[in-house]
């Protein structure tokens, strides 16, 4: 089969899923501009902030994408790459769309909140508790993992460290140029994506070779700086401007596919249990988060994204416009392989790694162009910068969601009697900041990573099951939550299972007691939250 007709079809699909089911989630949660967002309403300068259209939606992709896309679509398709595509298709549209636009809105009508407030308000105070450490604990993972990721990086490619330095320098004039001085955005997009280039040029010209424990102070200063900082004077112009990374590539790589037209030579479908990843069913779904779901864009969209959404429409394009794009992503991604046959695609993944046989692949398709004349080392270079500028993206938002995570967990109802845990960010931070540091000093980081694909997606279930109790507060059907929430729990709990019992037999008690805690803390939410659905009298008659 073509690739081209695989991209155009998918393509297709999520252009059709964004205008009508995306719209009847508009029409089903009442989503209009009458109703005044927190970024107004609570405007603080720091974390509430309202940011235009485009903006946000840079911020909000940069900060969910990462390499999650690219490497989860790439690694599956050891499956066979048609589970994989449909999986994508499906999950976007009425999963991961779903989640991620419902998150937003949720959040946006709860003083943009997270989903642990959401949790408080229909399902109790001890639910909340435990959703955030668990949120917490999730995210001080991510931020020991992606810190050793960008500082391993940093330390082999040296100008990817350089250019990443002038980024954030790039950043800090892009925000003070549109939001102190009011320049035009779209005079500003221009001269600042044009220094982007700039900047990938002069760290060519001037790598900065260090170690990566060198790296790592430096990001644990970095990290600390974006998420007590201003949003829009850092986070929101550095992921928008480097969002333009993403979709030039993107860009390169779909053109290219013209031009290339390459055959997909990936079996269709191999066997239903792979080694390392284990059967088909829950595998494939955990595997793959980013691209159909991932629970890890409920606390993004409920963190930041909320407390800077301008008008409550925009929460559309935002959430499920920008998971609609990464689904085109991760086909993107499972194309840049699947011209190799399955053999040679094992051996190139089992040598190289994913991102490097993604960089390779789309590399072929810009190489493609005639009018661009790219040579194939230049694209290659371009890709894996790109992705790598989408793992430091990940690393400070973790940062600052952890930071929110942290303070509403002790938050009390009487404000007067609110601790300086909650009230300083500093402390927050700094607590947050060690704990993330420790964990990576450790040497215990990467042993913990397998655990994560099934927290993740324990948290998208959660995130499912708090909106679907709210939604059911407002006596609406709840279906298109509903669904998805039950399909996630089988997902995550049969994963979960699998996971405790490979490493009961495998001798590593550590991940076997955290599988059985999180098989446990979902077990104690979804029997509260279906308390709850009987007490509303909605278990049997959906609509009022």
């Amino acid at each position: 089969m073509s690739g081209i007709i695989i991209i155009l079809f998918a393509m297709i699909v999520f252009v059709f899923s964004y205008k009508y089911y995306g719209g009847y989630i508009t029409r089903k949660l009442s989503v209009a501009n009458s109703n005044e967002t927190p970024s107004h309403s609570m405007y603080d300068g720091v974390d509430y902030c309202p940011a235009k259209t485009p903006v946000l939606v840079g911020h909000h992709f940069a900060s969910i994408a990462g390499a999650g896309p690219i490497v989860g679509p790439i690694i599956a398709a050891s499956f066979g790459w048609i589970p994989v595509y449909v999986w994508v298709l499906i999950g976007a549209t009425f999963i991961g769309g779903v989640h991620d636009y419902t998150a937003i809105v949720a959040s946006v009508r709860h003083k943009g909140r997270s989903i642990g407030q959401i949790i408080d308000t229909y399902m109790g105070h001890n639910g909340k508790r435990l959703f955030l450490l668990f949120a917490w604990a999730t995210l001080i993972l991510v931020i020991a993992v992606f810190m050793l990721i960008v500082a391993s990086t940093f330390s082999s490619i040296p100008s990817s460290g350089t250019s990443s330095l002038l980024f954030i320098l790039l950043a800090v004039a892009f925000g003070m140029t549109v939001y102190r001085f009011k320049a035009p955005l779209w005079i500003s997009s221009i001269v600042g994506v044009a220094f982007l280039f700039l900047c990938i040029y002069l760290g060519n010209l001037f790598p900065i070779q260090l170690s990566s424990e060198i790296w790592i102070y430096i990001l644990i200063g970095y990290i600390f700086v974006a998420s007590v900082t201003p949003v829009w004077i850092l986070l929101q112009p550095r992921d928008y401007l480097n969002s333009f990374f993403l979709y030039a590539l993107m860009i390169g790589g779909i053109v290219g596919l013209f031009f290339t037209m390459p055959e997909v030579h990936l079996a269709p479908v191999t066997n239903f249990s792979v080694d390392k990843l284990g059967y088909l069913f829950p595998a494939l779904f955990v595997t793959v988060a980013c691209g159909a779901i991932s629970g890890f864009h409920s606390i993004v969209g409920s963190g930041t994204t909320s407390k800077q959404l301008d008008k409550e429409t925009d929460a559309k394009i935002v959430g499920y416009g920008s998971m609609l794009i990464e689904g085109v992503l991760a086909v993107l991604a499972l194309l840049s392989v699947a011209s190799l046959d399955q053999q040679h695609f094992l051996e190139l993944l089992e040598t190289k790694g994913a991102v490097a046989a993604f960089s390779i692949g789309v590399a072929n398709f810009i190489h493609n162009i005639p009018l661009l004349n790219i040579s194939t080392d230049v694209a290659t270079n371009f890709a894996a910068l790109a992705v790598s500028a989408f793992a430091l993206t990940t690393l400070d938002t973790a940062t600052r969601l952890a930071r929110f995570s942290f303070q509403e967990f002790f938050e009390v109802k009487n404000k007067k009697e609110q601790s300086i845990l909650v009230k300083n960010r500093y402390v927050a931070t700094t607590i947050t900041v060690a704990f993330g540091a420790a964990l990576t000093f450790s040497g215990q980081t990467m042993s913990l990573w397998p655990v994560f694909g099934s927290a993740n997606q324990l948290l998208a279930a959660i995130a499912l099951l708090a909106i679907t109790v709210w939604i059911s507060n407002l006596k609406l059907n709840y279906l298109f939550t509903l669904i998805p929430m039950i399909f996630m729990f089988t997902v995550t709990l049969t994963a979960l299972v699998s996971l405790f019992y490979t490493n009961i037999i495998g001798n590593n008690y550590i991940l076997s007691i955290i599988s059985i805690l999180l098989f446990v803390l979902a077990i104690i939410l979804v029997f509260q939250a279906y308390q709850i659905l009987r007490k509303n009298g909605n278990e049997v008659e959906l609509v009022k």
